[in-house]
């Protein structure tokens, strides 16, 4: 446990609490962060559990920085009362500073198959939802009958890591908080989304900026074929250019826009899809393959729900499910970070699972891990030198 919070800078999540005013005399805010990392770690289920563990756990919790075992009160009070933007504040700063340490974890990694080849930014948007409990979360009401927790997020495709987050209430729809994911994108960026983020509006206000999208287009669009263009492409049905024919819709953009309808695998089987982009000279198969690379983030918050507690709340209202999310967030970074400079090469369940398994053992983790799961298979049975049998004969003995 100490060697994964090492990489949080010393005093950091006590500045931002005194930043944001918050009583942290009797329970430190370092204290607060530390507990519920072990939470996400451990996926514990309630706040009882990461209270009995802290304290079984006392002593060598003291030697990490001072930190104490929480009361169950004070911990329940700390969840609901302290401003989530000290989580949401320290996440990003320790995300900055593991940038700095190590430069090589967060520079471009290598997209996929040809897509290595682009010299760009590759940025994937998309939401998540966190099921919640209506009885006791009047706040985040969902439906008539349920609550749940969203979770927007800006992906880096290339380091697989977020750029940008907005942690809410369900109750938006995902093109709502679109231009805010996007804010900070910069001419010849490219985006990719589905096509809940089709809006009009939005995607002129990117193609104004310099930046490239990608969407999946929707079965209600209504637009005049301005071009079709040939290609020898099998996969590729049709590539188009389009222009909106209503007069709302032209409005909104009033420029041309390409539609490339080709044959994707998804799950094994080919599927017809739509897609819509404001880039004219690369390939229809660069297109749908960009479009494939969104995937990326559904398979990130798949990561996220399979190795984090994010599905069971210690808190009920909007501030402890906020601060449980943020710190989830950071403990996904911690490890990711580790997966990083251990060189780890197995999956990320595995790792998240050896860690979880190793949190209070005193071993030194980037070795462990370095060396885990190196070791060959059984080797073949090797004849060594004539020896003598029971009855004083010779017999070759094999060696395991």
């Amino acid at each position: 446990m100490r060697q994964l919070v090492q990489w949080i800078p010393p005093g950091l999540a006590d500045s931002l609490a005194k930043e944001a005013k918050a009583d942290i005399r009797s329970f430190s805010a370092f204290s607060h962060v530390l507990a519920l990392l072990h939470g996400q770690i451990t996926k514990a289920g309630s706040l009882n559990e990461i209270c009995d563990a802290a304290k079984l756990h006392e002593p060598e919790l003291n030697r990490i920085r001072g930190a104490t075992a929480p009361k169950r009160n004070t911990f329940s009070n700390a969840n609901r009362t302290r401003d989530p933007k000290i989580a949401e504040n320290l996440y990003w700063e320790v995300f900055k500073h593991l940038q700095e340490v190590c430069p090589g974890f967060t520079q471009h990694g290598k997209h996929k198959r040809f897509l290595f080849r682009m010299k760009r930014d590759i940025f994937a948007i998309d939401s998540t939802t966190l099921k919640l409990s209506l009885s006791c979360i009047d706040w985040a009401r969902h439906r008539r009958k349920k609550a749940a927790a969203k979770t927007h997020m800006r992906l880096n495709d290339g380091t697989m890591l977020p750029s940008f987050a907005i942690v809410e209430d369900a109750a938006h729809h995902d093109s709502k908080r679109a231009d805010a994911l996007c804010a900070g994108l910069k001419d010849g960026d490219v985006l990719l989304a589905d096509r809940a983020y089709l809006d009009l509006a939005f995607l002129n206000g990117l193609q104004q900026s310099g930046v490239f999208f990608v969407l999946r287009d929707k079965d209600n669009m209504v637009f005049d074929v301005v071009e079709s263009r040939r290609h020898e492409d099998p996969s590729i049905i049709a590539d188009e250019t389009v222009r909106m024919s209503r007069s709302n819709s032209g409005e909104k953009y009033p420029g041309l826009l390409r539609r490339v309808t080709a044959v994707v695998e998804v799950d094994g089987k080919d599927v017809v899809m739509s897609f819509i982009t404001n880039n004219f000279a690369w390939s229809p198969r660069t297109i749908a393959e960009l479009y494939r690379a969104r995937w990326a983030i559904e398979l990130f918050f798949k990561e996220l729900k399979q190795t984090l507690q994010l599905n069971d709340f210690v808190g009920y209202n909007e501030n402890a499910v906020k601060w449980q999310v943020w710190i989830g967030l950071l403990a996904h970074l911690l490890i990711r970070f580790q997966k990083h400079i251990s060189k780890w090469g197995l999956s990320f369940s595995r790792l998240a699972g050896t860690i979880r398994s190793a949190i209070w053992m005193k071993v030194d983790l980037a070795v462990t891990l370095r060396i885990y799961g190196t070791a060959g298979g059984p080797k073949r049975p090797v004849v060594v030198e004539k020896q003598l049998d029971e009855t004083g004969g010779l017999s070759r003995m094999p060696l395991t």
